[in-house]
């Protein structure tokens, strides 16, 4: 499920801090003081990451040589930089910093969360996607094959909250519905991954939701609804695309396999669930026990499997959490010694208004993931910034969630050695075929349009006051 890690917004913000306009024709003189040396820790990780990156993958000649790069000991250097910034603070103190950035509220729901997210993958597992997949492939034309392979993507990525999951199990039915219909490999294997794309930024069970809507302070059930105005419009439009090429093909052809529908009922509760915003885990819980009884009931797993596979789910989560750890204790210390103030008073001196700041957060976050190659880890390192631009510019926790999301998905979407493009080389290689990123990327309608869409989104789509946020904090902690 990728690396899934939490925002840190609220330990930003002091103690006892009185509440004051927003205003983000801040002049100079009222600006405090920034630390440019202090973001010297994020300059490192970039360096280190994305150096050893590219030595591993186009040197090397490492398959997925991004993803061989252990993060945590990266992010440890990282640290270990920030540590010995700023002599003026005892070690005592630095460590005091870390404590209460790594102490936060959010941080222990976010533990909390992807635990449990990761008992309930590992409780339903991941055949059902394939169920549907067949199933819709066996009801529906074979001319309409690659409509079916985006909106299945779509769909069982929504539910199961995993880009790369999804890929890794779509792809190789791709690959059938290619040879079977004759439509081109690169065109089934894009629309694969538009629709993977799609449901990592909706999904509720997704790392990169959770690590907005946690960084941000927002509700799932809120930025799902702001994202949703911005990702279906794209769906629609490539899916669109995808059937007019296909109405132009004049082939024809079926997949026909096995597949059990009733595994469906457990993501299907976590999906509605999320949507009606129910607690997410009150939703997780009930996934887990309908999981439990239809895993049981079917023999898909024996019963003493079951709790062995909770434990292998919430094992996976162990990098996760220690990245989530190690960047909120860097941010920390970042903060601390000034290298926000820095940053944001660069941003104020070339953003003006608040889609700037909207244009600015995303632009942000899309250069993170750029650099990076990981859409969670891009979210993580932006979400600190984003939530002080947020603040100054006037921006809703929701949109700058939404944001952070969206576009940080459209970079990850697009570029040729990110994971989920890794990925879809790779399952296409195991079924015998071959196929390059550059192959691939013409057909990517999806996250192409969803750049428009979220452009449109920023210029044309009016803002909702930051203080709507704080009366529905203030309502739900009634």
């Amino acid at each position: 499920m990728g690396y899934i890690v939490s925002g840190i917004f609220h330990y930003f913000t002091y103690a006892g801090e009185k509440e004051r306009e927003l205003n983000c024709e801040t002049t100079a003189s009222e600006q405090p003081k920034g630390n440019i040396a202090a973001l010297l820790p994020i300059l490192v990780f970039l360096v280190l990451y994305l150096g050893l990156g590219v030595i591993f993958e186009y040197v090397m000649g490492i398959e997925m040589g991004f993803y061989s790069i252990p993060i945590v000991v990266v992010f440890l250097v990282a640290l270990l930089v920030a540590c010995v910034q700023n002599r003026a603070l005892s070690f005592d103190r630095k460590l005091e910093v870390m404590a209460g950035g790594i102490g936060d509220k959010t941080i222990i729901t976010m533990v909390l969360i992807f635990m449990v997210a990761g008992a309930f993958v590992g409780t339903v597992g991941r055949g059902s996607a394939e169920s549907v997949a067949y199933f819709m492939l066996s009801i529906i034309p074979g001319q309409f094959s690659v409509a079916v392979l985006f909106v299945v993507s779509c769909f069982v990525s929504l539910s199961m909250g995993t880009s790369v999951g999804t890929i890794t199990l779509i792809t190789p039915i791709a690959c059938a519905v290619s040879a079977a219909s004759g439509f081109s490999m690169p065109l089934c294997v894009a629309s694969v991954m538009g629709g993977a794309m799609f449901g990592d930024n909706l999904s509720f069970i997704s790392d990169t939701t959770i690590a907005a809507c946690q960084g941000q302070g927002c509700r799932m059930s809120d930025k799902f609804k702001q994202n949703f105005k911005i990702a279906l419009p794209a769906a629609i439009v490539s899916l669109a695309i995808i059937l007019f090429i296909s109405l132009r093909s004049g082939i024809s052809g079926t997949v026909e396999n096995d597949y059990q529908l009733i595994q469906l009922i457990p993501y299907l509760i976590v999906l509605v669930g999320g949507i009606a915003g129910v607690n997410v885990f009150v939703v997780l819980l009930l996934g887990i026990l309908s999981g439990s009884i239809i895993m049981l009931a079917t023999g898909a797993t024996a019963p003493t499997d079951l709790l062995a596979n909770m434990g292998t789910g919430c094992a996976g989560m162990f990098e996760t959490t220690m990245v989530a750890l190690l960047v909120s204790a860097i941010c920390a210390l970042i903060r601390e010694n000034g290298g926000f103030v820095a940053l944001l008073n660069g941003f104020r001196s070339i953003i003006k208004g608040s889609k700037g700041g909207q244009l600015g957060i995303g632009l942000l976050v899309g250069a993170m993931d750029i650099a990076t190659a990981n859409n969670t880890v891009a979210i993580v390192m932006a979400n600190p910034i984003a939530a002080e631009l947020a603040r100054n510019y006037g921006i809703s926790r929701r949109k700058t969630a939404s944001l952070l999301d969206t576009f940080s998905c459209v970079f990850q979407g697009i570029i040729p050695y990110g994971a989920q493009m890794l990925v879809a080389i790779s399952a296409v290689a195991t079924m015998g075929g071959s196929i390059s990123a550059f192959q691939i990327i013409p057909f990517l309608f999806y996250p192409f349009l969803l750049l428009i869409s979220s452009l449109v989104f920023i210029f044309l789509v009016p803002s909702k006051d930051v203080r709507e946020d704080e009366k529905v904090l203030e309502i739900e902690s009634e």
